[in-house]
């Protein structure tokens, strides 16, 4: 059945049909969220245990490693990491795709708690939480009041700011960033407790017991029934203040009499600054599947309501990711308008009838916008992938429709009627029409279903394209010959064979002569492709103008935080005086990658807009680069946006000490060779540790256990952990009282051996009797992953140098070809990630490639017709290595996705030939005669389809605009391919065809002859 032809005889239903699914689609582009990623769930599990003071390598054998081993023996777990750092371990356990995340919680959690009691008794309860992977950061604001102090603006921000934004739809969770919490200090004078019998752990207990009120029964009193409640908690600071403890000899003094108490801040570990200055503000994070921009939008107007009642309070935003989100949709849409206008315009010249140029134009809105309906019902978003999948496509949807209406104007041209040629062409084409399109579908359909993280990426990349080409064949055969049935009413033109034309006859006549030349000079042109494209460099992600940069620092071992508030002062007057930067947000305490240290901090500089800048990106990264080389002491690497650098890799062991020399013989090499900028390792410093050394047999004998010494140490210099300390309570706000020492308590090796501590009998010795003190160094944080220790290296790239060469120079040091078999070198970051996106890719393709010629042999019932079509595979990539060469574009992400197009684009040409050569020589032609005929005929609509393509390209391959950088290689790619195979496929296909053809007789005769002893027949060529 000629589905056109019922269009056309019954138009109501079709009309109809897309009136509702363009109504659809528009309510839906409207209300469908606006990312910058697709969201993605990967079901990951973290499980973080605090010790207070305990060193890494403690945490390690004491806690991680107990931790590791207990979950390594659940189902389906993909990748054990830990990161360990000073009384701190955290493990991430990451799950296979597919697995239910409160499943993979709840047995986390029950393999923690099979090891519980054997995990120190000094520890906080260990937190079990899924790690959120698409929980990103929308905005980071500021906040600033006059008239509060820093921590009177953190009890605000915590108390009133927090508790209205999370009550926004969308917002998951709110971070406080540089605040200041108040804390109830109990001074120990350490000179008053030693005469008293106390120590600092007795103290401490005892305040502790005295602030609490607890329920303590129900019971008939006077005839009433009433609860009991004990209240010892107290309510003012002066009746802490004299509070009884308990002395050894039965006797007691007042609390006052040993310490002092001071309404005070904690003791920070942590500050943030904006262009210099203090700041206090939050990271707001959005919830899974939440929209950036909406919101980014319900975030603004809720903190412009909190401003507007709270006089004074002022916000300020100094870090987002909306911005880049934004930009890149509005760019991404100018670019599919722009492309979609450039391709119309070539239907016009071309076909010189603005009637049947509105008609192809229709097709693009008709086949788009119902595409944002299906991208609804599928919980999909406006985010990277899928607008660069209907950018990508934009040249694709009108060319289907191309087609028929350029056939349909041939036949009004034969002298037919509008409505008599809107049947016969769209019955002539209708195969080729639906081929080109089940091809294409073919092809992104397995890039929708890959497997993995990636999967998850690229669904919605491959699926949108797949369902925009879906709408577009039905635009195509249902409403593009209804339409021109009825409104395509211009005169019919004489058609005049031109002398292009008539040469053209001649070029395929010599190719078809000469065809096993012909096929042979295409198979040799293929093969010095393949030679090039060795010598193409590669890359991940091509290099990103996001409008910021980001650099991590790190003070030498030993520093304090004052010492990074200084220099972190110091960089951000440093680099304001760059005139691009406009803002420098300070944030210290951590690193890039979250391990908490107070000698590292993130330093985050917005840069002006691109038409306002005075300097390119490159050259403002390389005076923030010499500014930061001038400060003495001073590690630091830039990151980008992923958190991470240009190379980067981890080295696994199960002995450390083999992963820390490995590590240092790859670091050395790295930084005598020029390829790589700024080699560093996680384990490059470590820290100086004071180790107490308790002597098992004099402890033993005096009644010290080893434990009430750490206890001892651990609450004269931190106080004792955060989830034990008591509270007292202010107008409805707990705040916690930390007892400890003066601070110069505790300033000299000489007071810490004299530190006390209390016996099993109640009597008080100094440290110095059971224990010695050794100064010495520890490794500041610990990296582990599979349960072996990690040592991360990662380095910039010098300029000119891509990732590829880097990878393959890291691979060739002979450090690295040394390595011992106990010791693996295994890529991370993005070296990881473009290894498995194109293996991931690859798989795509050969699956595309083969769904292609399976569509193909259905559709054309024969098995060999599909070698002729995708015959201009090998063609397009010489095109794309062409183009790659002259742009100077490395082979990245978007130029394999680019290929990935390519492979169900160009096969739109030689499927248009082939179809109407076969339709020829099925009607009488001899196959020579009929090869050369649709080669004519066909002419002018590959030629249009390929410059609309190509047209559609252009507005992306100059990449001018946000987001363009990752645009431009893929449209390049694409372009050049297209070009080069249209050129090419016009001579190769006609003399494939008839080559393959004759094969197939030759097949079919000697077949016949072993069969049925028959005689081959003449060929028909």
């Amino acid at each position: 059945m000629n589905i056109s032809a019922w269009a056309i005889r019954t138009p109501l239903p079709v009309i109809l049909l897309f009136v509702i699914l363009t109504a659809l689609g528009l309510k839906s582009y409207a209300t469908l969220p606006i990312t910058y990623f697709p969201a993605i769930n990967v079901p990951a599990v973290g499980v973080t245990v605090e010790e207070p003071a305990a060193a890494p390598g403690q945490i390690e054998t004491e806690i991680t490693r107990l931790i590791e081993n207990s979950v390594a023996g659940l189902s389906d777990i993909k990748e054990i990491s830990s990161i360990i750092s000073e009384g701190r371990s955290e493990t991430a356990v990451e799950f296979e795709i597919g697995v239910p995340i409160d499943r993979a919680v709840s047995d986390v959690r029950d393999a923690v708690t099979k090891i519980r009691d054997r995990l120190p008794a000094a520890i906080d309860e260990p937190i079990i939480e899924r790690i959120d992977s698409e929980n990103q950061p929308v905005a980071t604001y500021s906040a600033h009041n006059s008239s509060m102090s820093a921590e009177e603006l953190s009890f605000f921000i915590d108390d009133v700011v927090v508790r209205k934004l999370q009550g926004l739809d969308g917002i998951g969770r709110v971070e406080l960033v540089g605040t200041v919490n108040r804390e109830i200090h109990v001074l120990l004078k350490a000179e008053r407790l030693a005469p008293l019998g106390l120590t600092a752990s007795s103290v401490s207990d005892q305040v502790a017991a005295s602030q609490f009120n607890l329920p303590s029964g129900r019971g008939n009193v006077d005839a009433q029934n009433m609860t009991v409640a004990t209240k010892a908690a107290v309510s003012t600071l002066d009746q802490l203040a004299t509070i009884r403890l308990s002395l050894p000899q039965g006797k007691s003094v007042s609390l006052s009499d040993v310490a002092v108490v001071a309404d005070t801040t904690e003791k920070r570990q942590d500050f943030a600054r904006l262009d210099g200055e203090p700041a206090v503000g939050f990271t707001v994070y959005k919830a899974l599947g939440a929209g950036d921009v909406d919101v980014a939008e319900k975030l603004a107007r809720a903190l412009e309501e909190i401003a507007g009642t709270s006089p004074g309070t002022e916000f300020k935003i100094v870090d987002d990711s909306v911005t880049l989100t934004l930009a890149n949709f509005l760019s991404a849409r100018s670019t599919l308008i722009e492309g979609a206008i450039l391709a119309v315009v070539v239907v016009f010249l071309f076909l010189r009838d603005w009637r049947a140029t509105l008609i192809a134009a229709v097709s693009l809105p008709l086949s788009v916008i119902p595409t944002f309906w299906v991208m609804e019902l599928a919980g999909f978003s406006l985010n990277m992938l899928s607008l660069l999948a209907i950018t990508l496509v934009a040249g694709i949807l009108v060319d289907d429709s191309i087609v028929e209406i350029e056939n349909i104007v041939r036949h009004k041209n034969l002298g037919k009627s509008a409505f008599k040629a809107a049947i016969d062409a769209s019955d002539e084409i209708g195969l080729a029409v639906i081929a080109i399109s089940a091809a294409i579908i073919a092809v992104f359909a397995p890039v929708g279903m890959m497997a993995g993280e990636i999967g998850q990426y690229f669904r919605q990349f491959g699926l949108t394209v797949a369902i925009a080409v879906f709408f577009s064949l039905l635009v195509a055969r249902l409403v593009t010959p209804l339409i021109a049935a009825y409104f395509l009413t211009s005169p019919s033109k004489v058609l005049v064979e031109g002398r292009l034309v008539a040469g053209y006859r001649g070029l395929v006549d010599l190719a078809i002569r000469w065809r096993w030349i012909t096929a042979g000079l295409a198979a040799g042109l293929f093969a010095l492709t393949i030679v090039l494209a060795g010598f193409l460099p590669s890359a991940f992600l091509p290099a990103q103008d996001t409008g910021r940069m980001t650099v991590s620092i790190e003070l030498p071992p030993g520093s304090t935080l004052a010492d990074n508030e200084e220099v972190s002062d110091l960089i951000a007057r440093r680099l304001k005086t760059i005139e691009d930067i406009k803002t420098v947000f300070v944030r210290a305490g951590s690193g890039s990658d979250g391990v908490r240290d107070i000698r590292k901090a993130v330093i985050v500089m917005t840069i002006a807009d691109r038409d306002q800048r005075k300097l390119p990106l490159s050259q403002i990264r390389e005076r923030a680069e010499a500014l930061l080389r001038a400060i003495p002491d001073l590690r630091f690497e830039f990151v980008n946006d992923r958190g991470g650098r240009d190379v980067s890799f981890a080295i696994l062991s199960a002995n450390g000490e083999q992963a820390s020399t490995a590590a240092r013989a790859i670091l050395t090499e790295m930084r005598s060779n020029p390829m790589f900028v700024n080699p560093a390792s996680s384990e490059a410093t470590r820290q100086p540790e004071l180790s107490v050394v308790v002597s098992p047999e004099r402890a033993a004998d005096l009644g010290v256990s080893a434990r009430e010494v750490a206890t001892a140490i651990r609450v004269a210099t931190l106080g004792d952990a955060d989830s034990r300390l008591p509270s007292f309570k202010d107008s409805g706000r707990l705040i916690p009282i930390r007892t400890l020492a003066e601070e110069a308590g505790i300033d000299r090796l000489e007071k810490l051996r004299q530190l006390r501590i209390m016996t099993s009998s109640g009597a008080l010795l100094p440290l110095e009797a059971v224990a010695r003190l050794e100064q010495g160094e520890s490794v500041s944080v610990i990296n582990r992953m599979e349960r072996q220790r990690r040592v991360e290296i990662g380095a910039d790239l010098a300029v000119g140098i891509t990732q590829g060469e880097g990878i393959a120079a890291l691979r060739n040091l002979p450090s690295v070809r040394a390595l011992p078999p106990e010791v693996e070198l295994l890529a991370t970051g993005d070296s990881d990630s473009k290894d498995s996106v194109f293996s991931s890719f690859a798989f795509a393709m050969i699956a595309g490639l083969s769904l292609v010629v399976i569509v193909l042999i259905l559709l054309f019932g024969n098995p060999l017709t599909p070698l002729t079509i995708v015959t201009p595979l090998p063609l397009a990539l010489s095109g794309v290595v062409a183009s790659l060469i002259l742009t100077g574009h490395p082979v990245s992400l978007p130029v394999v996705i680019g290929i990935l197009m390519l492979m169900g684009i160009v096969v739109k040409n030689s499927i248009m030939l082939v179809d109407f050569a076969v339709e020829l020589e099925r009607s009488g032609l001899r196959r020579r005669e009929a090869t050369i005929e649709a080669c004519a005929e066909r002419l002018r609509p590959i030629v249009m389809t390929t410059l609309a393509m190509v047209a559609g390209m252009v507005p992306a391959a100059l990449g001018h605009e946000i987001g363009g950088e990752f645009r431009a290689p893929m449209a390049v790619a694409v372009i050049g391919g297209l070009i080069v195979s249209t050129v090419l496929s016009l001579v190769v296909v006609p003399a494939c065809h008839v080559l393959i053809a004759d094969l197939s007789d030759v097949m079919k005769r000697l077949a016949r002859m072993n069969g049925c002893g028959g005689k081959p027949g003449r060929s028909e060529a």
